[in-house]
């Protein structure tokens, strides 16, 4: 499998608008983050998207991304999800309907927010063709195993999700106990880092290194990070198994 970041940042982008910070005017291509979202690729070739936030158009572009087999969704925040749209470029170059996958809630937003979308396939290509599915438990999605993963976005329960031996997990403030079992024996672990001092609902620095030390996959990347966090600097404070994601980066597992 190969995943690509399609965005490291998070819901404000970096740079930030109105900010003449070091990170927002830094040179270093690194420090240029749209909205948090990957992609995998799996060696049958079908690509698995992981939130479509609202710059999902301009990454796809950058990435040279033509199909997309399947959309996992973390939670229905706007900055992953509401580049829901962008699906229909997708359905209308593939000829075909694009299922998404999430908890019950989520399901219940995108029904309510975006039920345009939720249409089946005829002659009328110029709106999104979208299904949608509640999951629950580990499924099969093009013959790779996908396990829901129940962690804590503030107050409410969202999803990160382990497809193989990689596991992803945006927007994380808490993961639950139970949670851990589903994450042992990681080759790669993406996890949220927003910032340097706490929040309520994401984890900072301390936390993410905290949590990478316990679930101990071989590699770990940082993600959902804002303009707060400079790559060079941030860097040079990682232990060697662990590193800075960035807009572009590829990891082949």
């Amino acid at each position: 499998m190969q995943l690509t970041i399609l965005g490291a940042g998070s819901s404000a982008g970096t740079p930030a608008i109105g900010c003449q910070c070091d990170t927002c005017t830094s040179d270093d291509s690194r420090n240029k983050r749209t909205r948090c979202s990957s992609i995998i690729t799996l060696n049958t070739g079908e690509n698995i998207l992981i939130d479509t936030g609202p710059d999902l158009r301009l990454q796809a572009l950058r990435e040279g991304i033509t199909n997309i087999g399947a959309v996992l969704y973390t939670h229905t925040h706007a900055d992953h999800l509401h580049g829901i749209d962008d699906l229909r470029g997708f359905c209308q170059v593939n000829r075909k309907q694009i299922p998404l996958y999430t908890y019950k809630e989520a399901t219940e937003h995108i029904k309510a927010k975006f039920g345009y979308t939720l249409r089946e396939p005829c002659d009328f290509w110029d709106l999104p063709v979208l299904s949608i599915n509640e999951v629950n438990a580990p499924f099969d999605l093009f013959g790779a195993t996908v396990t829901p993963i129940p962690i804590m976005h503030g107050r409410i329960q969202i999803f990160g999700y382990r497809i193989g031996n990689i596991a992803y997990m945006t927007d994380v403030s808490a993961i639950p106990e139970s949670s851990f079992a589903l994450l042992e024996n990681l080759d790669l672990l993406l996890i949220d880092c927003l910032r340097v001092k706490e929040h309520p609902t994401h984890i900072n620095i301390e936390q993410s290194l905290a949590y990478i030390g316990q679930i101990n996959a071989k590699q770990s990347v940082l993600i959902h990070m804002t303009h707060e966090l400079e790559y060079k600097a941030l860097t040079k404070m990682l232990p060697k198994n662990v590193s800075v994601g960035y807009d572009g980066l590829k990891i082949n597992i």
